[in-house]
Formats: structure tokens, C-alpha cells, sequence
């Protein structure tokens, strides 16, 4: 019943931290290499805060947070959409899960987050920030998606929880 979703995590995780080690031990030295001019660069950035940089300092703060964010939605997965068996809701625990470990696996050991991928966009140079951070992103708006679209159904389940826990 979890295997797969843990196999998923674990190849997140995997993949995660070998583009980190070789971003630390290639270009690390370098800082930099522009891939395509004037828009994609692989460049070397120790983010010591949240995503995009925002919050700087909170290594144990994220780390709590990590793991809070990793039980609630495996609980949230073990109760409420593994009756049903979406896809959406599994894929986007999943990835969330994957990249928020990877990521806290660099907090834990490192003391700040490995980044890497830099894009420019029209002038605008976007934060850089790594794979571990797509995943938590990608996952986040699938699970967005799947709030809007199955709200009733999410919105009936609290709210019939929470009738037969003042019944008690």
C-alpha cells in the first residue's frame, strides 16, 4: 500500500541530493556556468532561509516544520485519500514529501540548502532554487488543484468530523 509512494520519495530524495553533490564538489569552485545566454545558468547558491530565499536563519524552524509537513501528510494520505485512491492527492503528497526531505537533508547536514538552477526572464532573474524545490512546488499546485476541485467533498469530511467530535 506505501511502497510505491515511499519508492517515489526515495528516488526524489536520491536524485535530489546527487545534483546537489555535484553542484558542491563541480560548481562550487566555478560559482558558475551559463547554459543558455542571457537565460538559464547553473550557478552555486547556499540558501540559508525558505523557498526563494525568504526568511534567512531559520535552519531548525524549517526543520520542525519538515517534519510536521511530512506526518501531517502522510496521516492526511493514510485517512482521508488512500479510501479513494486519487492519484492527484497521492502524487502531490508524494512530491511535497520528496523534496521537502531533500531539502531538509541539506538543512540538517549542510546548515543551508543547496540551489542551482538560475533563469532569466527578460531582464528578471527568477531566485535560483533546485529540484527538490520543483518538486515541492509541483506537488503544492496539484494539491491546490485538488482542494478546488474536490472542495466539497474535502469541506463535507471536516465538517462531518468535527459534527461527531462535539457529539462526544
Amino acid at each position: 500500500m506505501f511502497l510505491l509512494p515511499v519508492l517515489i520519495i526515495l528516488a526524489i530524495v536520491i536524485i535530489d541530493q546527487i545534483t546537489k553533490y555535484m553542484t558542491v564538489s563541480m560548481l562550487m569552485p566555478i560559482n558558475s556556468v551559463e547554459i543558455i545566454k542571457n537565460f538559464f545558468s547553473l550557478t552555486y547558491v547556499e540558501n540559508r532561509g525558505a523557498a526563494f530565499g525568504t526568511m534567512m536563519g531559520g535552519r531548525w524552524f524549517f526543520v520542525a516544520l519538515t517534519v510536521i509537513v511530512v506526518v501531517a501528510g502522510g496521516i492526511y494520505y493514510s485517512k482521508i485519500y488512500n479510501k479513494d485512491k486519487s492519484k492527484i492527492a497521492s502524487l502531490a503528497l508524494v512530491l511535497v514529501a520528496g523534496g521537502a526531505i531533500g531539502n531538509c537533508i541539506d538543512r540538517l547536514f549542510r546548515g543551508y540548502v543547496v540551489d542551482m538552477l538560475s533563469f532569466n526572464f527578460f531582464g528578471y532573474s527568477f531566485p535560483v532554487f533546485n529540484f527538490a524545490d520543483i518538486c515541492v512546488v509541483i506537488g503544492a499546485v496539484l494539491l491546490v488543484v485538488m482542494f478546488y476541485k474536490r472542495g466539497k467533498i474535502v469541506w463535507k469530511y471536516l465538517l462531518l468530523k468535527q459534527m461527531t467530535l462535539t457529539r462526544e
